[in-house]
């Protein structure tokens, strides 16, 4: 199985972007829909306008009728004007920007009339704390607190200028200023700690929603990586029959050939690779035992060198470091199979499309060990970066495998390779692979995450050190110690 993964042109990605599919970004609200917005405020015009109708006309109240109804109004006509941008537009999406420009009109519209009507002195002054109570549950927390502000500046004004509560005739009623003071500082009170009460409720709820997506993203994965496991195993059972048949003919043939001919040298080394194969498969198809040697410890250089070695033999250079604190030696690290693997298919990417040089370095420091492959090569494609990490994703030209192939076969033709690997005495480097099913940097990244690494990709090799083109691509795996390091 080869490696996937998309590489482009010059431009590529410059910085270092997360795979893991989720991060810590603070909460961002999208607002309510247009239409969400119109309804709540039309049942707002129907309660101002039943309790503007009710206190002149049932309690005799002696209130500014018409500016009050004008206002009303205007809120009326900033609703039509809504609803006719919703049929214009055909559509109502979610909008912080619109959610929060409305509810700063009905912030403004209450504050108008309930100076009309009594300021701090009317009950109906708790309905400032709506607004932005809907705010903090529904909107980012910029605009969220513009309009928290916005709320409280209208409690300022209404507390120094309003017109006298509407009351029966002949009779004065009016509150203490130390009363109206209370009020005031009861509303402040309620929309601060209300507002902080829904944002604090819409965050945990949105973080769940978060974990939740994470987790079936995560569920996902393990679903693909469990499917392709058993992709394998019968991979490794269906081509025992046809590699047993390849190794028949191929001994027949050496057998009906002169010693030191050609077709006994091709003979010789289908059979070298088709026992490869048997091997390969026989690996896919066992489960390690627990005292395998593939669990054993080994130097940081150690792992970085074997995982490097299958790939060298072409005109690549390969650059292995390890850098460490001044005065620490590097540390022991847990031989296990999934990084191995996953790391060899990285850098069997970078081989495939560096252009001169592919390093594999390790960082280490107090808390953490990070791994980086990088190469000189064109990168990662732009389009392809957002979806990397997912199965069947590739920008691999699927003609160069066949010429990749092709090379291969007749170098192998010629005699004295032939007959080298025929002999067993030279192992055939691993070919780059220029076509791939998408497969390869998945599995790398599902085996790695699963040690506990977190992968992470960008740019390669500086342009300074970069010999053919002055960018590449990079990949990083990073540990926290204990979950690779060999306790002392």
């Amino acid at each position: 199985m080869t490696s996937t993964e998309a590489r482009m042109a010059p431009h590529g990605a410059s910085s270092s972007e997360p795979l893991n599919g989720w991060s810590d970004a603070p909460r961002r609200g999208r607002g309510f829909s247009l239409r969400t917005l119109i309804v709540l405020r039309w049942l707002t015009i129907i309660g101002q306008s039943a309790a503007i109708l009710t206190a002149h006309q049932g309690l005799h109240f002696p209130l500014p009728l018409w500016p009050c109804l004008i206002v009303i109004a205007i809120s009326a006509a900033v609703n039509v004007g809504a609803m006719a941008r919703v049929r214009r537009l055909e559509a109502s999406l979610p909008d912080g920007r619109t959610t929060a420009i409305h509810l700063g009109f009905d912030i403004f519209q209450l504050g108008v009339l309930l100076g009309l009507t009594g300021g701090l002195e009317n009950p109906f002054c708790l309905l400032l704390v709506a607004p932005v109570t809907i705010a903090a549950a529904a909107l980012p927390a910029r605009q969220a607190l513009m309009l928290g502000v916005l709320a409280l500046i209208a409690v300022g004004v209404l507390f120094f200028w309003s017109e006298p509560l509407p009351w029966r005739p002949h009779e004065n009623f009016h509150l203490p200023t130390l009363y109206r003071l209370g009020m005031a500082m009861a509303l402040v009170t309620g929309v601060v700690f209300t507002a902080g009460y829904a944002w604090r409720v819409a965050a945990d709820a949105e973080k769940l929603e978060l974990a939740l997506a994470t987790t079936q993203d995560v569920l996902q994965r393990e679903q693909r990586l469990a499917a392709l496991g058993g992709l394998a195993a019968a991979a490794a059972h269906e081509l025992g029959t046809p590699l047993a048949t390849i190794q028949v003919v191929a001994k027949e043939l050496q057998r009906a050939s002169a010693p030191d001919s050609d077709a006994a040298e091709d003979a010789a080394l289908i059979l070298q690779q088709a026992e490869r194969c048997r091997g390969i498969l026989t690996q896919l198809s066992q489960q390690p035992e627990g005292d395998d040697a593939l669990y054993a410890d080994v130097s940081l250089k150690a792992l970085l060198e074997e995982v490097v070695e299958p790939h060298r033999g072409f005109d690549l250079a390969f650059d292995v470091l390890v850098k460490t604190p001044p005065g620490q030696p590097a540390p022991r690290v847990r031989r296990m199979p999934e990084v191995i693997h996953g790391l060899s298919t990285l850098v069997e990417n970078a081989a495939d499309f560096a252009k001169t040089t592919v390093r594999v370095q390790a960082v280490v420091d107090a808390g953490w060990i990070e791994i980086e492959i990088l190469d000189d090569g064109p990168g990662f494609a732009g389009d392809i970066l957002p979806r990397l990490g997912e199965p069947y994703v590739t920008s691999r030209p699927q003609g160069k495998a066949r010429q990749a192939l092709a090379a291969q076969i007749a170098a192998a033709a010629r005699p004295s390779k032939s007959r080298a690997l025929a002999s067993g005495t030279v192992e055939p480097p691993i070919a780059p692979s220029q076509g791939g099913m998408g497969l390869g940097f998945f599995i790398a990244r599902t085996l790695l995450e699963r040690t506990g690494g977190s992968v992470s990709v960008g740019q390669g090799l500086p342009q300074s050190e970069a010999k053919a083109a002055p960018r590449g691509a990079r990949v990083a795996v990073r540990w926290a110690r204990p979950a690779l390091e060999v306790a002392a």
